[in-house]
């Protein structure tokens, strides 16, 4: 395993690397025990998830199951799984606190509490014990995620988004090239899918929260 550098050094190496050369790289700069990689397994998964599959099929793939997805969600997730052989291990909330989101339908009153306690909690309880956190944000898919680097250090996990520079187009391209299944969701005009209660048909990430100024579960922040 190579000498880990700062932040500017990272980012200045994986910038010239195309996004199997920075997965093989990360493995080189990190050693498997220290990175965390998470999806969605919503729209269009499958361009990370193949990747990875690729490089390293050993690599645990962690799925919050916030116990609002889609049944289309589950289903994607599962065939996904098969597919490619992947590791998967889905992390939940704690039963009571879930609960309580759904009997008060947090969803509509305290959206930004219910994302915690659904998403951003079950994924608190384990991050300390990694130093990289790996996911699938695209510049292209908001404002926030445009201001984004390859590598951004958020307390005291150095996350990391190998797509980033990958724009709607390269990644519906690749994921045609390489035959992946797009999400059962995409075809019925959902661009961005998350829970069903917060999640309704619109371009790039528009369909999520509708009529809410709310852009992000807080996972990324």
């Amino acid at each position: 395993m190579e000498a880990v550098k700062t932040l500017e050094q990272l980012n200045t190496k994986y910038s010239k690397l195309d996004v199997y050369q920075r997965v093989e790289q990360l493995y080189m700069d990190f050693d498997q025990s220290e990175i965390m990689l998470t999806s969605s397994f919503a729209a269009t998964s499958a361009f990370l998830l193949k990747v990875f599959s690729d490089v390293n099929k050993e690599q645990t793939i962690y799925f919050i199951d916030t116990g609002y997805h889609f049944r289309e969600t589950l289903i994607y997730k599962e065939y996904l799984t098969q597919l490619y052989d992947l590791n998967v291990v889905s992390l939940q909330a704690d039963s009571q606190q879930h609960q309580l989101t759904l009997d008060a339908e947090m969803w509509n009153t305290q959206p930004n509490r219910c994302c915690h306690i659904n998403k951003v909690k079950p994924i608190q309880l384990i991050k300390g014990d990694y130093k990289v956190w790996v996911s699938g944000l695209m510049k292209w898919q908001s404002d926030f995620r445009a201001s984004l680097d390859y590598f951004e250090q958020r307390d005291t996990i150095l996350k990391f988004y190998p797509l980033l520079d990958i724009d709607y187009i390269g990644r519906d391209e690749f994921i045609k090239e390489h035959h992946l299944p797009f999400h059962p969701l995409k075809s019925k005009g959902y661009s961005s899918i998350g829970c069903q209660h917060c999640t309704v048909p619109g371009e790039n990430r528009s369909g999520r929260w509708n009529n809410s100024p709310k852009t992000e579960c807080g996972l990324h922040l």
